[in-house]
């Protein structure tokens, strides 16, 4: 009995660790969609058998159902301690979400992976783009603001499932309406975004802290959503534009 509790109890922590939720993840799919080459979108329809990359975003997520795939639970995030660099951080032997993409991205683009492998790889960096650019994917020692009880609108929350969903899920819009709703930035501003590399993303991650950790008493609503979607947004927007510039420089 003592097994499956501790069983449930890890489950139910891996479970509140997903990030952004699928209305989320898809939209960042969507907006990698509409930045792709036509080379790069072709490439893509075939390795991902005609599926679209906003469907395929949440592959990562819905494995984790699979015990094969357990490998990759940790492959979610990274502890980066107040006042450290990702190079000063202990690091997690299981592998974290800067050593998976960077690891991804150079096998991608060795050309050298089985189909089977290479859809793969494809999925999970999709899913991880989006993953560190929740800013508590790159979190501190509180399992990334999942150790933080709050309150939603007077039910029991946690501050990850606030930015991972909650926030989200209060507009009440779709995936399609949460992308067409986004920023548009302009062709100097893409061209920016995508010079970043992993390491900066996460940079950015952190630098984001502060305001996340304003939640005060703990009884969150509108007014937090008010000042923290903005955000919430725009790390959706970038990472759909940084997503669609990985994949257009592997399969240019």
């Amino acid at each position: 009995m003592k097994k499956v509790i501790l069983t449930l109890l890890s489950l139910a922590v891996c479970l509140s660790a997903w990030a952004w939720g699928a209305t989320g993840h898809r939209a960042t799919g969507l907006v990698a969609e509409k930045h792709l080459t036509k080379k790069a979108r072709k490439e893509l329809q075939r390795i991902l058998n005609g599926q679209s990359i906003a469907m395929a975003s949440t592959w990562m997520d819905d494995i984790r159902s699979d015990s094969t795939y357990d490998y990759a639970n940790d492959w979610h995030w990274v502890t980066i301690l107040n006042g450290q660099t990702y190079e000063q951080s202990d690091k997690n032997p299981h592998g974290d979400v800067i050593q998976t993409l960077e690891r991804l991205i150079k096998e991608l683009k060795t050309k050298k992976l089985s189909p089977k492998d290479e859809q793969e790889h494809v999925k999970m960096l999709i899913h991880l783009i989006g993953d560190i650019h929740q800013p508590l994917h790159v979190g501190i020692k509180d399992q990334g603001g999942n150790q933080v009880k709050v309150s939603w609108f007077r039910e029991d929350s946690n501050l990850h499932r606030v930015w991972d969903s909650d926030m989200i899920d209060g507009t009440k819009l779709s995936y399609t309406e949460l992308a067409e709703s986004l920023d548009k930035p302009d062709a100097t501003r893409v061209a920016a975004l995508q010079k970043a590399s992993v390491r900066d993303w996460a940079k950015e991650s952190i630098s984001y802290r502060p305001q996340v950790y304003a939640y005060g008493n703990g009884k969150l609503g509108y007014k937090y959503a008010y000042v923290n979607m903005p955000l919430v947004r725009e790390r959706l927007m970038m990472a759909g534009i940084r997503l669609a510039g990985i994949l257009n420089e592997i399969y240019k």
